[in-house]
């Protein structure tokens, strides 16, 4: 696979798409089959953090599912992905953001449907690996001060306390919109953290990857040595974790230049 340095982009201007607040425009290739792409978010979030790239995408012509991720542990929450993915007629690229890297990792390994990955702030994990450890290798998190515990289904579930929220998960959104989010966010299992990963499908599937330098949750440094050791065509954008929201322009544009690729 192509590697592509952590501050090159692909010839297809996604560099400037990072950069400024005109971005290209990916139209899809009307003589290609039409691949579907699947958005699993990941934890303290919901399927709602995608609208913005889900609304570009769509206004492209492309087919997209947005999947509801359980937010229980690794396995279970790719077997989720994994019927989602058995419902999707036709190749997929498989995009996953934050905790939903590790899952989207683990749904892919041997689903011959998968053509591409894309992660967006979002953790690679190698198989064994735990988001907690890959986390704590660099320094510059501040998640865990932020962290409210509750009793959950499955043991200890984890959320960030509303009023640290907007600081800590969505510094460049809207403030009102952030409130929103915080509100809403879903709880994912202590658990989920702590399980290390039983695949890694970039091994063996091109992947690109959205790294945010203005990272709270997942230093800029995790990130890119994830991407390095992947392989991944990378795009660094200054971002907070909720780039989906803030910069859904070069998200999308990434996405879809992972849809127009040919398979590795």
């Amino acid at each position: 696979m192509k590697i592509l340095s952590l501050t090159a982009i692909a010839a297809a201007g996604l560099l400037a798409a990072a950069c400024s607040a005109s971005t290209l425009r990916a139209e899809p290739i009307d003589d290609a089959p039409r691949r579907t792409i699947v958005l699993e978010h990941g934890a303290f979030a919901d399927g709602s953090s995608w609208d913005e790239v889900i609304q570009r995408l769509t206004r492209d012509r492309y087919r997209v599912v947005a999947a509801a991720d359980p937010l229980r542990g690794v396995a279970a929450d790719a077997a989720a992905l994994s019927s989602v993915l058995a419902t999707v007629d036709g190749p997929v690229v498989l995009v996953g953001h934050s905790y939903g890297g590790s899952v989207i990792s683990a749904a892919a390994a041997g689903n011959p449907k998968v053509e591409a990955l894309v992660y967006v702030a979002a953790f690679l994990p190698e198989s064994g690996e735990t988001a907690l450890d890959l986390t704590g290798r660099f320094p510059g998190s501040t998640l865990p001060d932020t962290l409210a515990q509750t009793p959950g289904p499955d043991g200890i579930d984890l959320t960030i306390r509303q009023d640290r929220f907007p600081a800590q998960f969505a510094a460049d959104v809207d403030p009102a919109r952030a409130a929103l989010m915080a509100a809403t966010q879903r709880p994912i299992a202590q658990s989920a953290l702590t399980e290390p990963a039983p695949a890694a499908a970039w091994h063996t599937i091109p992947s690109w990857d959205v790294i945010t330098t203005e990272d709270r949750n997942i230093p800029a440094e995790a990130q890119r040595f994830m991407a390095r050791r992947a392989g991944a065509h990378a795009v660094e954008v200054a971002a907070s974790h909720s780039v989906a929201v803030s910069h859904p322009d070069v998200v999308a544009d990434v996405i879809a230049e992972a849809t127009r690729s040919e398979k590795g």
